[in-house]
């Protein structure tokens, strides 16, 4: 677990494969996407490369998850922070943390499915623009 101060002050402890709760996850899904959380979050989480919370006391602000395809390539999934805690560099040291593990872990690509109103975090993060095609199944 590492411990930092945002940079408004406030202590946010960062733990790395914490395994949290489908109820600890749920009130942080809820502020952030405006709706309720929808998978099986054991079932995901013994199945991903790596994931990591971000906590404020003991109150969950921030979670990002890493699949991947068992070899090289690790995929960037539901990078989610609290609104009240927005803007303070959790998520992008949440993607630091989770990008080190996934490294240690044998990956060698992050891919990350691109927003452009993300364009500043995806950049700030290390992030590059490739060409990628989607088929919607």
């Amino acid at each position: 677990m590492q411990e930092t101060k945002d940079n408004t002050g406030i202590e946010i402890a960062y733990r790395l494969d914490p395994f949290p709760s489908e109820e600890e996850l749920a009130p942080l899904w809820r502020a952030a996407w405006g709706d309720d959380w929808g998978g099986d979050l054991a079932f995901i989480l013994t199945r991903s490369l790596t994931h990591a919370c971000a906590y404020a006391g003991t109150r969950m602000v921030g979670y990002v998850n890493v699949a991947w395809d068992g070899g090289v390539h690790a995929f960037l999934l539901d990078t989610t922070v609290d609104p009240a805690f927005q803007r303070r560099g959790i998520a992008k040291e949440l993607v630091r943390q989770v990008a080190d593990a996934a490294r240690e872990r044998g990956a060698h690509w992050l891919h990350v499915d691109y927003e452009e109103k993300l364009d500043g975090f995806y950049k700030a993060c290390g992030f590059r623009p490739t060409a990628a095609g989607l088929i919607r199944l």
